[in-house]
């Protein structure tokens, strides 16, 4: 009755809404619940929208043939499968987690380049009940459940814009409570418990935000003067050269052109490498403008001549600056993770990020 009642909702909207939904220059919002909803196929048929074409299509080339060979030995793409994990790239984060204490409950969280979402499903378990996830990807993809996502380059300003705008009601996006199924342990009164613990939480930050105006820049603590200018992200999480698989057999515009406009890796170790130190810095960008003092960035990287540098801009906003190369990442690969804890406060902007 659910899938029908929404197949025809969404079928009222239009097949040309619809199809304006889904082209990549359209930020959307998408909502974790609707990963709960299957639309009928036949809501859009092909015919009726440009955003699709089967005419065009490509033969298996032998880098993905080789791919598919790895991926069915791989034990952690295996372990990632059983698990019910997006990607192997979930064991990534875990192993970061274990080591650097990232996530607390209630903290919120930006993903940059979500998509497929592994990541995001570990920062949605590591932060839950009251936490909030928040990813964003050129990809059209479903976030994981309990996550929120933006189709959108987010190096655009407007779509960094409605991000800040999001995270900037306290009450938008978060995740609540646990459920009795997701933890044996809990029982129904805990979870009433928390429910209120966190809107209790709310209320109040709310109210500390209608404060803060009224305080003169010069008399406000830390926290006050975070918040004041958008500073209320706890967590930034960016694996955006990470590749992503097309597995359709046709091709999609809104899925398929993004894709090939992502920086993924060539093979060419130079172009690699510049381009993922392109992403950090841009990444790097985002955590100035929206990183609360004592926030944690990840941001994953290419080895080459230009990280030392990066390095050294991380450690200008952030207590420790770690490179790790998790267990899981395979041995060929140049792939590693600048980890940078403790945004540091009253760094200079011309100090991170100017040319010096």
């Amino acid at each position: 009755m659910l899938a029908r009642s929404v197949g025809r909702l969404y079928a009222s909207v239009g097949t040309k809404a619809a199809c304006e939904a889904l082209r990549p220059g359209r930020p959307s919002w998408t909502a974790a619940s609707i990963n709960l909803l299957r639309l009928p196929r036949e809501t859009i048929s092909p015919n009726e929208c440009n955003v699709y074409s089967t005419q065009q299509r490509y033969a298996t080339s032998a880098s993905s043939t080789r791919w598919k060979s790895r991926q069915g030995k791989d034990s952690y793409a295996r372990e990632a499968k059983v698990a019910g994990l997006k990607s192997r790239a979930a064991f990534k984060l875990l192993e970061i987690n274990e080591k650097h204490r990232l996530f607390r409950k209630g903290d919120t969280v930006v993903d940059l380049g979500f998509a497929p979402g592994s990541w995001s499903q570990v920062a949605v378990n590591r932060t839950s009940p009251g936490g909030r996830v928040v990813g964003i990807d050129v990809i059209p993809a479903q976030p994981p459940r309990g996550a929120n996502a933006l189709q959108g380059n987010f190096l655009s300003p407007e779509i960094r814009e409605e991000v800040r705008k999001f995270v900037g009601d306290p009450d938008r996006g978060r995740v609540r409570t646990r459920t009795i199924a997701e933890d044996e342990d809990v029982t129904k009164e805990d979870l009433e418990e928390e429910s209120r613990g966190i809107v209790e939480l709310e209320r109040h930050a709310a109210l500390d935000e209608k404060k803060v105006k009224e305080i003169p820049k010069e008399d406000m603590t830390q926290k006050q003067l975070d918040l004041a200018e958008g500073r209320v992200v706890n967590v930034v999480l960016s694996d955006m050269s990470e590749p992503w698989p097309l597995v359709t057999s046709s091709w999609i515009r809104s899925v398929s052109n993004p894709y090939l406009r992502l920086m993924n890796t060539s093979g060419i170790a130079a172009r690699d490498h510049g381009g993922s130190m392109d992403l950090c810095f841009a990444a790097l960008t985002f955590c100035f403008d929206t990183l609360a003092t004592g926030g944690h960035f990840i941001c994953k990287f290419y080895t080459g001549a230009e990280d030392h540098a990066m390095e050294l801009r991380l450690k200008r906003l952030f207590d420790k600056v770690y490179r790790i190369k998790p267990d899981s990442t395979r041995k060929e690969s140049k792939e590693a993770y600048f980890v940078a804890l403790r945004r540091k406060a009253g760094a200079e902007r011309e100090d991170v990020l100017g040319d010096g």
